[in-house]
Formats: C-alpha cells, sequence, structure tokens
C-alpha cells in the first residue's frame, strides 16, 4: 500500500489548514454559508481512506445497495467522521459491527413535504420518520410561514437542530398563496433574502402562482432571482404554458394526477415527485413511468400526512411498498427513494453509500416485503426512544363564533357546489339547484362549508361541498390550507358553532361536534401542530376520524376539510369571501345568477 512520508503529511496538514481558512473567507466575503454542515475537512478522511488510520467503526458482512448502478455488492464499509471512507473488507476500526449479509441501503428522502400537515411538532415528526428509514426530508414550510411569517420560518430552523433526520428547507414562495388571499403574514423577496445562506435553507419552495410567472410579475420574478433551486406546483399544466413555466427555472413538480401529465413534464426536464400523502394518492397512476431511463428524474414525497398514517403505515417506505405492489422493480424504487431525490437538490453528500458521503443507512429485513429494521445516521444506531420536548410557538387567533343567524344561506338558484373528488387533492365544480332553507342537503349530501379568518374579527365565507357524506353533526378545524382558517363542513348549525368555539378556545385544533358533544385534537404549536408524542396524536387523530366516519364521514375527513381552501389547486374552493374559482382565479358567487 502506498504511504505518505512526513513531509507529505505536514503538506497535507497544511493543505486541510488552508481548505478550512480558505471556506472562513468565502464565507466572510458572501456573507452566506453552505446550506449543509461541511463536515470533516477532506483532508480528515484521507488517512482512514488509504487505511492508514483506524476508522471510527468497520461494518463487515453487508449486501450493500448501490444506487449508481442499481446493483448490489456483498462487501463491508468503514466509517469516519460520519462519512464513509471506503467500500471492502481490508479495513481497521476502533470497533466493528457484523451485519451478517443483511441488506443496506442508503438512508432514504423525502423530496417534498410539509412537516406541519403531519399535525407534529418538527422534533416529533422527525423521530417517527427515521424510525421508517428517513434520514433526510425537503421541507417547504409555507403553513407555519402563512401563520407566523418570517418568525415561522426562524423557528422551523431552530427546531432542525440535534434531530436523527437531516432537514432542509425551500424557502416558501407564496405567502400570501394568491394576492387575494388574507393569512397572518407576507413574505417579500427581501424577507426571503434574508435567510439565503442560513444553514439548511437549499432553495425557493413551490412556486403556486403560476399566473404570475407567466405574466412575468415583478414581485414573483424578483423570488425567482433568489435560487438557482426552484420548486414547481403547476396542476394541469401544459403546453405553451408549461413551456414557458420551465423557462422561468423552476425545474420539479409534484402535483401531477395523472401519468399523461408527469410524462408531458418528464420529457420537458422536470424533476417529477410522485406523491402519496394522507388523500393524495398518485402513485398507483404514475409509477408506471419509473425506469432505469426515467429514475434519474423521479422521487417520492409525501408532501401530506398526518400522524395516524407515519405511525400506521409509514414515510418513504410506505412509498416504496405500495411502488413495489404496483410492479415497479426494487432497485428503480430505491433509486428514486435515495440518489435521484439528493441529486435533484445538489445534495451530493448523500443518497449513497460511497466514499466521502454521509453513513446513513438502514437494514432492510429479508423477503419480499420491504420492512426496515434498524437505522443509522452518520454511523450512529439511532435510539427509537429519544424525545425532544419541542418549544411553542403561537398563532393568532382573532376568530370570533358566529352567530348562529350568519350561518343561513339566503337564495335559491343554480349554485356553485365544490365537489370533492376520492383520493385526490383536486376538486370538480359542479353545478345544482339549490334553495338555501334546504341545505343540508343529506339526500344529494350537499352541506354547508364555513370558513372564519383567523386574523380578523367577524369575517366569514360560505359555501358548499358535496361528498363528505356527513348525515349528522359537524366537523372543523385550524389546518386549512393554505392561509389556515377557520373551516367547518356540518349538517347541524349548532354543531358547526360548537366545534368552531373549541377550536377558538384551545388557540387551534381539529374538532367533531354532534348534538352538543365536542372531541377535540389541541393543535397548541401556531394552531398547526400538537406538542404530544407522535402515537398519542395517531390515537387521538384515528379517534376523531373514527367519530367522523360514525357520523357518515369518509375516511381521512380531516385532510380533505383542509384542502376546501387551497385557492391555487383547480377547480372549486372557498374562503372567509366566499367561493372561489381557482381555474379562473377569482371570487364567484354562490349563486350563477
Amino acid at each position: 500500500m502506498f504511504r505518505f512520508n512526513k513531509i507529505e503529511r505536514f503538506l497535507m496538514h497544511l493543505l486541510s489548514v488552508s481548505w478550512d481558512l480558505g471556506a472562513r473567507i468565502f464565507i466572510s466575503l458572501s456573507g452566506t454559508r453552505s446550506h449543509m454542515n461541511p463536515g470533516p475537512t477532506p483532508a480528515r478522511l484521507i488517512g482512514p481512506a488509504l487505511g492508514e488510520e483506524p476508522a471510527d467503526i468497520v461494518f463487515s458482512g453487508a449486501c450493500l445497495f448501490d444506487p449508481f448502478t442499481c446493483t448490489w455488492i456483498e462487501t463491508g464499509f468503514a466509517v469516519a467522521y460520519g462519512r464513509i471512507v471506503g467500500l471492502g473488507d481490508h479495513y481497521r476500526g476502533r470497533t466493528t459491527c457484523d451485519l451478517k449479509g443483511k441488506r443496506v441501503i442508503s438512508g432514504l428522502i423525502d423530496a417534498h413535504v410539509h412537516i406541519e400537515s403531519s399535525l407534529l411538532a418538527p422534533s416529533e415528526y422527525a423521530r417517527v420518520v427515521a424510525l421508517h428509514g428517513t434520514t433526510t426530508v425537503v421541507a417547504d414550510p409555507h403553513e407555519i410561514a402563512n401563520v407566523c411569517g418570517a418568525e415561522g420560518l426562524t423557528y422551523m430552523l431552530e427546531q432542525r437542530q440535534g434531530l436523527p433526520v437531516d432537514i432542509f428547507f425551500m424557502l416558501p414562495s407564496c405567502v400570501p398563496a394568491t394576492p387575494l388571499d388574507k393569512g397572518g403574514a407576507e413574505l417579500t423577496a427581501k424577507d426571503l433574502a434574508g435567510f439565503i445562506g442560513k444553514e439548511g435553507v437549499l432553495g425557493l419552495g413551490e412556486m403556486m402562482n403560476v399566473p404570475g410567472v407567466l405574466a412575468q410579475d415583478p414581485e414573483v420574478w424578483e423570488k425567482l432571482a433568489l435560487f438557482r433551486i426552484i420548486d414547481g406546483h403547476a396542476p394541469l399544466l401544459t403546453g405553451p404554458s408549461l413551456n414557458a413555466y420551465i423557462c422561468a427555472g423552476i425545474e420539479s413538480d409534484h402535483e401531477c394526477t395523472g401519468k399523461a401529465e408527469a410524462a408531458e413534464k418528464l420529457a420537458r426536464g422536470m424533476f417529477i415527485f410522485a406523491r402519496e400523502g394522507s388523500t393524495e394518492k398518485n402513485l398507483k397512476e404514475l409509477i408506471s413511468l419509473a425506469s432505469p431511463c426515467t429514475a434519474s428524474r423521479m422521487a417520492f414525497a409525501t408532501d401530506d400526512r398526518h400522524a395516524d398514517m407515519l405511525v400506521g403505515e409509514g414515510h418513504i417506505d410506505d412509498c416504496i411498498r405500495k411502488a413495489l405492489h404496483y410492479g415497479l422493480e426494487l432497485e428503480i424504487a430505491l433509486r428514486m427513494a435515495t440518489l435521484s431525490a439528493a441529486d435533484r437538490f445538489s445534495l451530493h453528500d448523500r443518497g449513497a453509500l460511497a466514499p466521502g458521503r454521509l453513513a446513513d443507512f438502514c437494514l432492510i429485513g429479508e423477503g419480499d416485503a420491504f420492512t426496515i429494521e434498524k437505522v443509522y445516521k452518520s454511523g450512529i444506531l439511532v435510539d427509537p426512544g429519544t424525545r425532544k420536548r419541542p418549544r411553542i410557538i403561537r398563532s393568532p387567533m382573532e376568530a370570533r363564533v358566529p352567530s348562529l343567524e350568519s350561518l343561513t344561506i339566503r337564495g335559491n338558484g343554480m349554485a356553485h357546489v365544490i365537489g370533492i373528488v376520492p383520493h385526490q387533492i383536486l376538486t370538480e365544480n359542479r353545478e345544482y339547484f339549490v334553495e338555501g332553507v334546504g341545505i343540508p342537503d343529506t339526500d344529494r349530501d350537499i352541506l354547508k362549508v364555513v370558513v372564519c379568518s383567523r386574523y380578523r374579527k367577524g369575517v366569514m365565507g360560505l359555501g358548499l361541498v358535496q361528498g363528505f357524506g356527513l348525515k349528522t353533526g359537524a366537523i372543523a378545524g385550524s389546518v386549512s390550507h393554505d392561509a389556515h382558517n377557520l373551516v367547518a363542513v356540518g349538517v347541524d348549525d349548532r354543531d358547526i358553532l360548537d366545534a368552531l368555539a373549541q377550536i377558538i378556545h384551545a388557540g387551534g385544533g381539529l374538532a367533531v361536534a354532534d348534538s352538543g358533544s365536542v372531541d377535540l385534537l389541541p393543535l397548541e404549536c401556531a394552531g398547526l401542530m400538537s406538542v404530544l408524542p407522535a402515537e398519542e396524536v395517531a390515537e387521538r387523530l384515528h379517534d376523531l376520524n373514527s367519530r367522523a366516519e360514525k357520523m357518515g364521514a369518509l375516511p381521512e375527513a380531516f385532510m380533505y376539510l383542509s384542502f376546501l381552501s387551497l385557492t391555487v389547486i383547480p377547480r372549486l374552493r372557498v374562503t372567509e369571501r366566499g367561493m372561489f374559482d381557482a381555474d379562473a382565479f377569482q371570487d364567484v358567487p354562490l349563486f350563477l345568477s
């Protein structure tokens, strides 16, 4: 083996010092720093990589997945300073671990998620997903940003420290989601610029203002100019409009619901994130696009997945299991879940177990069922019992319980009715003849929707929805994308008011009310997240959903409820102003004429 003499080692030491000094000078001059913790200098890894110094730990007897070639290699590997320094069976370490032929894969990566949508604080979210093999998530914190503004972004960046998962953030590009929306904050390009260079910040989050991009709105384009890495949000966009959207520098999309839509975007050079959330179930339709040729441009995303699904079904490991069930090869699925996602975000320190990369990896079980047995972060086994109590960030709660009279729908005629589409975030713009005094119309499953502004006293909108299935009672929540006003759907007006009253009193939450009895899951943290352990949140959410289903509601009713006000997704929505046509991008009256 080639060995260095003392003079050469001294020169290497000077090189290491120079590397550190150069990085510090660059940071000082540019006013920024890397989005990643730089970790050890490359020079520190040379000795262990050459085998001249012992590694911290050597893992032997591994059947290692190589995402570069999509093959399996029987080998050992050495870890120093939390990094892989080499593959092979000739390394020595201060400690050793025999994996006894176990299959080993790189830590899983979620390419797009809103942590707030899990209803868990970041630390608890990280604990749960780590147990399912996820070691990196790329999150867009626009939920808390819409409620708390820059303070919410600062909170999320603070909370990422000391977790078993690396949380990276794409800065929210649309706060508020549309110029018409009135949330708790407004973030301009100047506001976002203040976060550039902070550890954990990768780029610009999903650009939902498609009209603003295409019309070259100055404020939108000022935001686009902040980053090289920009995520997209362009449901059903096609043809010349899609071409123009991509020309703006937007490189990815997670809103594809159909194979043809995803294929067009893939062929135009976009990264496609195949999404599987609590209600947005797009994997079955999209996964047939994944192949050895396209896997480098596809990754998995959960987007909006409640705590009960995380605890009960899993995270990216669940996406892999479903992809396998739909016919995808394991190796292609693993490529998408690791290296493809890392490459998309230029996270070249992870995504594969290769020299210089993080020693984030999982041991998977025997047999065809894809199961995670153990998870290692930077070469250290993740302790499933470690919990970190989150700090609470309060949110504004200016909402007031409406009067019973204000819930009356006056008039009759052809009306806009939001049509729920099962397992999709999209809705339909349905039209029915409606008599206000005839609502609720349980025979046609047309129910009342009430949206109360969280931020302005006495501001309230009414709408109609079809598809919830409730026969009695009401459900309500303070999770209502993207402005997160209070939203309720119900059969009985008094139950609607009772549910809203409990949420307002608690400062946020999810509630089921029926005949004067109210069950509540408090969401103390920004009115979006609970500080309870994930297992307890999952159990209480399950109980709420179960009670709602006994009242006739469709499964996952609270997730569908949370999307009723999402004005950037076709077709029809409802806000504190009333009905909103997302295709026309404008408010519309409840009655057509």
